[in-house]
């Protein structure tokens, strides 16, 4: 009997042998075709849990993706807690355009994090509500055929919201007492949110730490800096299914700190600047790899046969879960999202 795409995630979350990985964007999977074919588009779905959902479907009743997945950025959480956000486009994500506090080393001024929104008041309104309103409505529409993904924003890259990432990063090494203030303040906020968000439908909860990333830091600070919080907050929550840590450019140095995130933490996310060989080498055998088939080339800017190799070597290689590197580009092909799908189901292991 032929799977259906919820048993194949869930198998492929528990690491049970399949004849081949599901086709599931876990990381931002909207695209103007989608938002064409549905009626649902941006910006109105950053705003409505009703037309956020049925976007959220999209890759799934569109293309034939194998999960819906709900939130379309990383800026939901911040403007609740005071960012100003720019959520007028329909092809472009949100853009944070203010940080609501203080945190300047030069001047040795730092506003105290316990200034922020309580949790309860964060978790009542705003797009965070709407967010887990989504996941409602998808459990209801899609949850019995599909898993529900809900994406959040992790500790580290939270705090930068509030702050700027500048800022936090340059007190990593004029005040990281500071620092670490501020990032053991928005872990709760993000446990909060996810487990909320599983306790209203969402079966996996994927967290994006961007300024996590090797890019930002070095990667023997990455457990005393992020990996910490993020286990803290997303590796504390309590699911089954298990979640998904996305980080950004070559996550390579960090993947098997990734891995080691919380007992939640059953997937790790990454690009396709990482080796698939490799990544499945170093950590594949205990950790559910997500990805990495590259968001901007060749989804974005290639063609459909470059799409197959790309889906291909990440089947090959033995991820878990194929998917984009990072966020799908809206202005992403139907071409290349059909072919995306059909490469990883000729795929036979």
């Amino acid at each position: 009997m032929a799977m259906t795409p919820r048993e194949r995630v869930t198998a492929a979350m528990n690491k049970e042998n399949l004849d081949r990985p599901p086709a599931a964007i876990f990381t931002q999977s909207a695209t103007i075709g989608q938002m064409d074919a549905t009626g649902a588009a941006w910006p109105e779905a950053h705003k409505s849990a009703e037309i956020m959902a049925k976007l959220a479907a999209a890759q799934a009743d569109v293309f034939g993706f194998e999960c819906c997945r709900t939130s379309f950025c990383l800026t939901a959480e911040a403007e609740r807690l005071g960012c100003t956000v720019a959520v007028d486009k329909k092809d472009a994500a949100p853009m944070i355009k203010n940080h609501p506090f203080k945190f300047d080393c030069m001047e040795g001024v730092y506003d105290d994090p316990a200034a922020m929104m309580p949790i309860d008041e964060f978790l009542q309104g705003g797009r965070v509500a709407e967010v887990i309103k989504s996941c409602e409505l998808l459990k209801k529409s899609h949850g019995e055929n599909y898993c529900i993904v809900a994406g959040t924003t992790g500790p580290f890259t939270l705090a930068g919201h509030m702050v700027s990432t500048e800022n936090l990063i340059f007190g990593m090494m004029m005040a990281p007492e500071e620092v670490d203030k501020w990032v053991a303040a928005t872990a709760p906020i993000c446990k909060a949110y996810a487990q909320t968000l599983i306790d209203n439908g969402a079966d996996i909860i994927q967290m994006s730490e961007p300024s996590g990333s090797t890019d930002m830091l070095a990667p023997d600070m990455f457990e005393e800096a992020a990996g910490k919080a993020v286990a803290a907050s997303l590796g504390a929550t309590k699911n089954g299914l298990g979640n998904v840590l996305h980080i950004c450019g070559d996550a390579y140095p960090i993947v098997d700190k990734m891995a080691a995130c919380g007992p939640s933490v059953k997937g790790v996310s990454i690009e396709e600047k990482v080796d698939p060989y490799k990544a499945v080498e170093k950590v594949g055998k205990d950790t559910v790899l997500v990805g990495n088939v590259g968001s901007v080339k060749p989804l974005f800017q290639g063609t459909p046969e470059e799409v197959k190799e790309g889906v291909f070597r990440s089947c090959d290689a033995g991820f878990g879960i194929i998917s984009s590197g990072c966020g799908i580009a809206p202005a992403t092909s139907d071409e290349n999202m059909k072919a995306f799908v059909e490469a990883v189901k000729a795929f036979q292991r």
